[in-house]
């Protein structure tokens, strides 16, 4: 396990019991308390670079997801429930008050976008305003499915077949799988390892590695092309997001080439602004100066 010193300064570490399940979280700065979610197949310490920056204006809290990083990894069930993003959106819901906090901001990447995105359907009382990086929502996604968006995601549609399928092929060798996932030798991530300190990919292989961590992600993106979507169906046109959104994306990544963010996000949310900034998908680790601005200007 990382130190919370370890590009965190100056944050405590807290490991709290939530919605069944204890949520692994660093908790640092001073002001509103504004909520940081990461992505696949990462945890919080893709945010390193940004939530020092944060918390000179905010109380930061960067938490690893359910089934990622050393937050827990509960059983699973047929229709894959337990890791829906309503679950992984009550876990965060109840962590922050359990910290003591009611209301906050949220940001979230990836996983961490779709996450924020149910969290504000769900509870649309908890969050002020809200930033997803990186994403358009899960549905319009799997609707608007081209050719070019299954070949640079395949993932999306690898880690959905039954188990133990995805979990067998990708445990032979997790830090190949890991490493090419980020960007070795990955036509759709140009920019390869180089937005990955050495430390950090290693947290990252670490987290990922064990068997059960495998099945909790793999777990993750067969909820979202399942249950997910009956909730998404079930809310489009009738519950949109009422609080300002911000949306981000890599202007050198896959949203760019193949959505519209900020047309897609608007038949989902009343209140949508943002852009493309100069990166490709993993927007904290390769414009973390850029990543950051935008979100101080945005929460403040």
């Amino acid at each position: 396990m990382t130190s919370a010193a370890d590009g965190f300064p100056g944050f405590c570490r807290e490991r709290m019991a939530v919605n069944g399940t204890h949520i692994n979280a660093l908790i640092g700065g001073a002001g509103p308390p504004l909520l940081l979610l990461h992505g696949y197949p990462q945890t919080h310490v893709m945010w390193r670079h940004v939530a020092p920056v944060l918390a000179r204006s905010f109380t930061v809290v960067a938490t690893d997801l359910r089934g990622y990083g050393d937050s827990g990894r509960p059983p699973s069930a047929p229709d894959h429930a337990p890791y829906s993003k309503r679950e992984m959106a009550r876990d965060q819901v109840e962590l922050m008050r359990a910290l003591g906090w009611r209301q906050f901001r949220v940001a979230g990447h990836d996983r961490g976008g779709r996450v924020t995105h149910r969290m504000l359907l769900d509870h649309p009382d908890a969050v002020v305003r809200a930033a997803v990086l990186d994403i358009v929502p899960t549905l319009r996604m799997y609707e608007k499915t081209t050719q070019a968006f299954a070949t640079a995601y395949y993932h999306w549609f690898f880690l959905i077949q039954p188990a133990p399928f995805p979990e067998r092929l990708i445990g032979a060798d997790p830090a190949a799988y890991l490493r090419y996932n980020f960007g070795e030798g990955r036509p759709s991530r140009p920019a390869g390892l180089a937005p990955f300190l050495p430390d950090a990919l290693d947290e990252y292989i670490r987290c990922f590695s064990a068997p059960e961590s495998i099945h909790a992600t793999c777990e993750d993106y067969r909820a979202a092309a399942s249950i997910d979507l009956e909730h998404d169906r079930a809310d489009y046109g009738r519950n949109r997001v009422q609080v300002p959104l911000l949306v981000l994306w890599g202007e050198e990544g896959v949203i760019e080439r193949c959505f519209d963010p900020l047309a897609d996000w608007r038949d989902y949310a009343l209140d949508v602004r943002g852009g493309a900034l100069p990166c490709g998908h993993y927007i904290p680790e390769e414009q973390p100066q850029a990543c950051a601005q935008e979100l101080l200007e945005f929460f403040r």
